[in-house]
């Protein structure tokens, strides 16, 4: 029996905006999106001589073929014809379910990856982001990792420039949010402004952490925030402590900001883990 050992990482989505339906029933989506230090750690038993396994140390996270990881596992090894004689995977999770932060999606993509190397690479990483657009949405981003634009349903990627190291704080309310219903009102919704992706994209070339921030937009955002109000007063306490810009994550209903130093974020922390249990300071990451 081998252990494989993976960091699964979270992601945050600087900008997201949301075009046409399409005849596939998905959406099509832009968004610059970037990978941060918050992670689940995933690790796989091979060759363990047993039926399929999944563990994983939260409550209420499917432990069956229903997992992201599961599928991703499954899938990997049909497409390259590899029976591992048994298989049990370890999920220790910190990434907050439904997010919007990629939780599910990283986990799949960590087990790819880790297959992947323990077969000695037969795919290429554009071959196993490919692969991971039929587990989910956000699989090819996670599996790919940094700083990249996403586009279609996610399954395009164009790799950009690090971004320049930055602090986040991320606070993940109790509430959650439906993604279907909320693409759903969307749809209904005249979006007043978008994000400009052209402008992250420059700042993020330039280095430009105060341009950056200032380009952080989500068409969500507005939509989530007209029903629960208290993502303002998160945001509220974003600013008051020295936030340099902040929105919603993905289909939320996590809300982040950037700050300048490790200091503010300290801050903003203790300010908000009073209400909210699920706070988080992290780092870009690179890959």
């Amino acid at each position: 029996m081998t252990t494989l050992y993976e960091g699964a990482y979270a992601k945050l989505n600087l900008t997201l905006d949301v075009h046409g339906k399409r005849e596939d029933g998905y959406h099509d989506l832009t968004s610059v999106m970037q990978t941060i230090s918050v992670r689940d750690d995933i690790e796989i038993d091979v060759g363990t001589g047993k039926p399929w396994s999944l563990l994983c140390d939260k409550e209420g996270i499917p432990c069956d073929e229903r997992n992201l990881a599961w599928k991703a596992a499954k899938l990997y090894l049909d497409t390259i014809g590899k029976d591992p004689d048994g298989l049990q995977i370890r999920i220790t999770k910190r990434i907050p379910s439904q997010a919007g932060m990629g939780g599910g999606s990283a986990d799949a993509a960590a087990v790819l990856r880790a297959l992947n190397r323990y077969y000695a690479y037969p795919l290429s990483i554009a071959a196993l982001a490919e692969l991971g657009a039929a587990v989910g949405s956000d699989v090819p981003f996670c599996v790919l990792g940094g700083t990249a634009v996403a586009q279609g349903r996610g399954e395009r990627l164009r790799k950009l420039p690090d971004m320049p190291e930055c602090i986040f704080v991320i606070c993940k309310p109790e509430f959650s949010v439906s993604t279907p219903e909320l693409y759903a009102k969307l749809d209904e919704t005249v979006i007043g402004k978008r994000p400009d992706h052209a402008a992250m994209e420059k700042a993020i070339l330039s280095g430009d952490v105060a341009g950056i921030a200032q380009n952080l937009y989500n068409v969500f955002d507005p939509v989530v925030t007209a029903e629960h109000l208290e993502l303002n007063y998160i945001k509220s306490i974003f600013n008051s402590y020295g936030s340099l810009g902040q929105q919603m994550t993905g289909s939320g209903s996590a809300v982040f900001c950037m700050v300048p130093e490790f200091e503010y974020a300290a801050v903003i922390c203790q300010m908000l883990k009073e209400n909210y249990p699920e706070v988080f300071i992290a780092k870009s990451v690179s890959f």
